[in-house]
């Protein structure tokens, strides 16, 4: 079923008896059709929610926001929220893949009480120094150069070996959909990063994390193998010979460690409000 909200184009995947809900959302510069691998597998299971960022897929930027020059996370994370109330969705799993992993941090942040489980795909929890000299470059050039061109340059970067080639084609294309004026109030968002992943750090939500991060993932890994020590919520399951976008890259592996581990999470969450249930029946009857 495909529905389009005032703000965000979205699509469900109704299961005939599951009542749980997987939400995906994607990074910048990509659509709801990087998860075109996960979408089979997990509407076995599930209800499936995919959306496309404001600016992105079929998502037009609103007409409230054409002469803003930048967005915010909270707005950003905002707009997810609207779709998911739209959809009378008390709660979700969340799956995130690159920037997405921030927009679903944040989600958990602002409205824990809508977040059964976090999956951060190709996690961003840490600019490290070739991160930010990245950044740097890119806020240089960003007025004089062509979109595309600077986008392409920072998809080798971050995906640079052969094994990532589809992960690097797949994202270009999808960001030829933007126009300047879209990616400049991405990139402005995404330069305001810093204060936001320190707070994701520090706090350790007391929220199921799962981390899925591929061993070439050079430029975010090391600081979410240092989360993943600190946050006792948190567990990182890591894929071989595979780079930033796990879910592209390696789908069967990624596909089969998420359906378990959100399957494993609803098996507990049922076990937990059947016991609540009881409670409560016991104490009536007393």
């Amino acid at each position: 079923m495909v529905r389009e909200n005032t703000l965000l184009n979205y699509t469900t995947y109704l299961h005939q008896d599951s009542k749980v809900w997987v939400t995906f959302v994607h990074g910048a510069g990509g659509s709801s059709s990087i998860w075109h691998k996960q979408v089979r597998e997990f509407r076995k299971h599930f209800n499936v929610l995919l959306l496309d960022l404001r600016g992105h897929g079929n998502s037009e930027p609103a007409l409230k926001d054409a002469l803003k020059k930048r967005y915010t996370f909270d707005t950003i994370t905002n707009d997810i929220v609207e779709v998911i109330d739209h959809l009378k969705i008390k709660k979700s799993h969340f799956v995130g893949i690159s920037l997405g992993t921030i927009l679903i941090r944040n989600l958990a942040e602002k409205h824990p009480e809508k977040v059964e489980s976090l999956v951060m795909g190709g996690a961003i929890m840490k600019l490290n120094f070739r991160s930010q000299v990245l950044m740097g470059v890119g806020n240089i050039f960003k007025s004089v150069v062509p979109y595309l061109w600077l986008y392409r340059f920072f998809a080798f970067i971050i995906m640079p070996h052969s094994n990532h080639r589809e992960s690097r084609l797949l994202f270009v294309r999808e960001a030829k959909k933007l126009c300047q004026k879209e990616f400049l109030r991405w990139f402005k968002l995404a330069s305001d990063i810093n204060p936001l992943l320190r707070l994701f750090r520090s706090k350790d939500i007391k929220i199921p994390t799962l981390f899925v991060m591929g061993g070439e993932d050079y430029l975010f890994l090391p600081s979410v193998r240092k989360v993943v020590q600190k946050h006792e919520n948190s567990s990182l399951l890591l894929i071989e010979h595979c780079g930033h976008v796990v879910n592209i890259e390696q789908p069967e592996i990624f596909n089969r460690l998420v359906v378990n581990f959100v399957s494993d999470i609803s098996w507990e969450s049922m076990l937990v409000q059947k016991a609540i249930k009881e409670d409560k029946g016991t104490l009536s009857s007393v």
